[in-house]
């Protein structure tokens, strides 16, 4: 079955992929992932594609062994991977908690590289991976200094592995 995943699919960007990619991809199911089911299951009725709401925590270490059990029990050729779950706190680094930079860590740049590594082995040549980044990700912005950092990682990550995907017909974007 071809699918496209979607994760932070219960608003912004994400959502809008949601809505929009049955346009320009053809596959049999979308797996939206978010934390709020009721926001994803009001995707249902929104899009022409069969949605499969997934409300998982990718800040939570238990959600990737939940997307990994799903992909080794339903074996899907993943066409389409959209990494567009984060968030940012703006501030002073001083008015900005720990524990807020810390999740922006968990979400923008550990959750992107899990769900890549999860997923890659399930694509086959003319997949696509979109990692949503930032234009912060090119010089350092003061008062976004952590969410600024993390855009830094996808960019960095994305342009690395796209060389190291040359070859398998997987194609990877960072999208600014």
């Amino acid at each position: 079955m071809k699918i496209a995943i979607v994760t932070g699919a219960s608003s912004g960007m994400g959502k809008e992929f949601v809505l929009q990619l049955s346009k320009y991809v053809q596959v049999a199911e979308i797996w939206a992932i978010a934390r709020r089911q009721e926001a994803l299951e009001a995707l249902k009725e929104q899009v022409a594609v069969p949605v499969r709401p997934i409300s998982l925590d990718l800040t939570r270490e238990e959600s990737f062994a939940h997307v990994e059990r799903l992909l080794a029990e339903e074996k899907p050729n993943v066409r389409l991977l959209v990494n567009a779950a984060g968030f940012g706190k703006f501030g002073a680094y001083h008015k900005v908690s720990i524990e807020d930079d810390c999740r922006m860590i968990d979400l923008n740049c550990k959750a992107l590289l899990l769900m890549t590594r999860l997923c890659i082995p399930y694509m086959r040549p003319g997949s696509h991976i979109l990692q949503l980044d930032s234009l912060s990700a090119f010089q350092p912005v003061p008062y976004i200094t952590t969410y600024g950092a993390t855009k830094a990682f996808v960019l960095s990550y994305t342009r690395a592995m796209i060389r190291e995907l040359k070859g398998t017909g997987v194609r990877m974007m960072a999208m600014n």
